[in-house]
């Protein structure tokens, strides 16, 4: 896998630490953390090997700087939204285009299971916690249990199409997280959510929660 062209920083980021940090974050999504090596970095950045040593110390040292790197960079982009910026075409395309190679390293972490992946969740998790309450505050009080599940739930729905990027991929033909097709997932996401909510509110999609909700409550009274 090649080096990203660049979007996933700022253009005054262009050091020899970032080269290796981008090489890093290319070689840990295509071979994970134990099949990656430092040689390999070294070679897809251009530098020593001892370049990579000074910057980052070791490979532990290296997958530290990614993670922190695509939190800055994934949970700026979600920031950005939920503090209420224009969310037009041109802004969704930046994001996108920033975001690339993080979300390629972020697939993998998710599987592997490295501390960026369990805290992106989290947040993630955290955040529809905070958006149900403040959309449904008569339905989603904060803390409890109900809205916690809910949005653990809508957390690993929205990660699991992360996850899963090379099933998509193979079945549409296309590679989803390149940067020409990387609005695909976020569309289909909002085009599902749109029916499957009028669905649910009509009369089958109806019994089917009621049926749902139904055996929850007879198997867990206490709940």
């Amino acid at each position: 896998m090649s080096i990203s062209s660049g979007k996933d920083r700022p253009p005054e980021d262009l050091t020899a630490r970032a080269r290796i940090r981008d090489a890093a974050l290319a070689e840990f999504a295509e071979k994970g953390f134990k099949g990656a090596t430092m040689k390999a970095v070294a070679d897809a950045a251009g530098v020593s090997i001892g370049l990579v040593q000074h910057h980052f110390g070791s490979k532990d040292g290296l997958r530290e700087a990614c993670d922190q790197h695509v939190r800055d960079v994934i949970l700026g982009a979600a920031g950005e939204v939920q503090d209420g910026a224009d969310v037009s075409p041109e802004f969704l395309r930046g994001m996108y285009e920033a975001s690339g190679l993080s979300v390629r390293y972020l697939a993998r972490a998710l599987v592997e299971g490295s501390p960026v992946a369990a805290a992106l969740f989290d947040e993630g998790a955290e955040a529809a916690e905070r958006f149900f309450a403040a959309t449904w505050p008569e339905e989603f009080s904060p803390g409890e249990a109900r809205v916690r599940e809910r949005a653990a739930v809508m957390a690993a729905m929205h990660l699991g199409t992360i996850v899963l990027h090379q099933h998509l991929s193979r079945r549409l033909g296309i590679d989803v997280l390149q940067g020409a097709n990387s609005s695909l997932i976020g569309t289909a996401l909002a085009d599902v959510y749109a029916h499957m909510g009028q669905w649910i509110a009509a009369e089958q999609g109806g019994r089917l929660r009621q049926a749902v909700t139904d055996f929850h409550t007879k198997e867990h009274p206490d709940a």
